[in-house]
């Protein structure tokens, strides 16, 4: 159940419309100009000074960065499996397998399982986000390893990335976004 109500685009006030217009004119504007301000952005149109600036980061972070997209979405998914974000995991389960992740490993990942990675890189970034959720570091061991794999930017790039997806899938759960009617509940048993 979305705690917030819908938000009519036609009745946004000037501050709001300059953010969801803003959204608009990124990558990911195709699919907010048919649906209107679905999931955080949903959210984040609300408060426009936050809003703006989030989703500014967020561009930049999604689609500025020299990492591979299967790096990424590989992170972003198991970001959403670890908080159980039904419309983060939803969206970005897609995106993954359409990157080339195949659809065994994300649903591993789904399922809280050991993936069987098909490239190095994929478990790389898998390693690095579960031991960033769960120990909230690195050990010398796999900083190292990131370091020597993805070069130093790509190693901040990565750890922002997992940053700002936390801040999403908490956005999503507080506010209990629901998914859109082309998205599959992959939590369906719950979100704990």
């Amino acid at each position: 159940m979305n705690r917030l109500p819908s938000l009519d685009t036609a009745n946004l006030t000037p501050e709001q419309k300059v953010v969801f217009d803003a959204i608009c004119s990124g990558p990911r504007g195709d699919r907010l100009r048919r649906l209107g301000p679905v999931g955080p952005f949903g959210v984040w149109v609300r408060s426009p000074t936050i809003g703006n600036a989030v989703q500014t980061f967020g561009a930049a972070v999604r689609f500025e960065t020299r990492l591979p997209e299967r790096t990424k979405e590989v992170a972003i998914c198991a970001v959403g499996a670890h908080y159980r974000a039904r419309f983060e995991f939803a969206a970005h389960a897609q995106l993954a397998i359409a990157a080339g992740v195949p659809a065994a490993v994300v649903e591993a990942i789904r399922g809280r399982e050991a993936p069987e990675f098909d490239t190095p890189n994929d478990a790389l970034s898998f390693r690095i986000t579960q031991q960033l959720l769960q120990r909230h570091r690195l050990d010398d061991a796999l900083y190292a390893e990131a370091v020597a794999t993805l070069g130093e930017p790509g190693l901040i790039e990565l750890v922002t990335i997992i940053g700002y997806y936390c801040l999403v899938s908490l956005t999503l759960n507080a506010f209990e976004i629901p998914l859109t009617d082309d998205m599959k509940d992959p939590f369906p048993e719950g979100r704990e």
